[in-house]
C-alpha cells in the first residue's frame, strides 16, 4: 500500500504541474494570437510578437504550439478563427467568463456547456456576468532584480499615463484604460523597464469565496476548460479556500 500511496502522490504532483503548465501555455498562446493579429504575423516585422515568442521559449512551449497560435491569427491553412465569449456560473455562485478562439463555434459551445454541466455549474446569456468585471489594460513588471521603490514605480507609471498600480512581493501590476495600454507600454519600455505582461484583461470587481464543499467541482470546471484547445482565457471571481488573494 505504501508503494501505491507514493505513486499516487507523485502522480498527483505531476497532474498539478501539468495543469499549471497548461495554463501558462494557454495564456502565451492567447498573447501570440493577439500580437500576430494586431500586427504582422512575421516576427521579423513585429517586435511585440518577438517578445511573446521569447516568453514562449523561456517557458519551454513546444514549437508546434507557437506555430499553431500564430497560424490562427494569420489564417494559414484556410481556417478562419473567431473570438467568442461564454458567461456562466461555477459551483458556489462564482461568475466565470470564458474567451475562446475557434474555427467551429458549435463544437466549442458544446464543449464549454458540457464543462459547466459536468461540474454542477450553468451557462448564462450574454451579459449575465460580464457586468461584474472591468475591462482593463494590465502591465506587469517583476520586482526581482529591479531597484525601484513602490512610490518611484507608481510615479513612473502615472507619468506614463497609467491609472493605478498595485504592488505584490513578486511584481508591480499597472492598470490602464484599454485604449492607453499601447502608449503606457511603449513609454515604460522606453524608460528601460522589462515588461513581463502587457495585455487587455478582465478584472473582477469583487471576489467570491468558493465553499469548501464546492471546491472540487470548481477546480474540475476550471481544469476542463483549461484543457480545451479552443479556450484562450478564463476570467473568474472565485477564491478557493487555500488561495492567496492576489487581486
Amino acid at each position: 500500500m505504501s508503494g501505491h500511496s507514493k505513486w499516487h502522490n507523485i502522480q498527483g504532483r505531476k497532474n498539478a504541474q501539468d495543469a499549471k503548465r497548461g495554463k501558462i501555455f494557454q495564456k502565451i498562446s492567447r498573447d501570440l494570437y493577439q500580437a500576430a493579429k494586431a500586427g504582422d504575423p512575421d516576427p521579423a516585422n513585429n517586435a511585440q510578437l518577438r517578445l511573446v515568442i521569447d516568453k514562449a521559449h523561456a517557458a519551454n512551449m513546444p514549437k508546434k504550439n507557437i506555430d499553431r497560435a500564430i497560424a490562427k491569427a494569420s489564417g494559414i491553412g484556410g481556417a478562419k478563427f473567431e473570438e467568442v465569449t461564454y458567461e456562466g456560473y461555477a459551483p458556489g455562485g462564482v461568475a466565470v467568463m470564458v474567451s475562446a478562439l475557434t474555427d467551429n463555434k458549435n463544437r466549442t459551445a458544446s464543449a464549454v456547456r458540457s464543462a459547466f454541466s459536468h461540474s454542477g455549474g450553468s451557462l448564462g446569456a450574454s451579459g449575465s456576468v460580464s457586468y461584474m468585471f472591468d475591462r482593463k489594460g494590465l502591465i506587469e513588471i517583476l520586482r526581482d532584480g529591479l531597484d525601484k521603490s513602490e512610490d518611484d514605480m507608481l510615479m513612473d507609471a502615472l507619468d506614463a499615463g497609467a491609472d493605478d498600480m498595485k504592488a505584490t512581493d513578486e511584481k508591480f501590476q499597472i492598470f490602464t484604460d484599454p485604449s492607453n495600454l499601447t502608449g503606457v507600454r511603449d513609454t515604460l519600455q522606453g524608460d528601460g523597464y522589462e515588461l513581463d505582461t502587457a495585455e487587455v484583461t478582465m478584472i473582477p470587481q469583487n471576489r467570491t469565496a468558493v465553499p469548501e464543499d464546492k471546491a472540487k467541482q470548481y477546480r474540475h470546471l476550471i481544469d476542463e476548460l483549461t484543457a480545451n484547445d479552443d479556450v484562450s482565457d478564463i476570467y473568474e471571481t472565485g477564491i478557493l479556500p487555500d488561495d492567496d488573494d492576489e487581486e
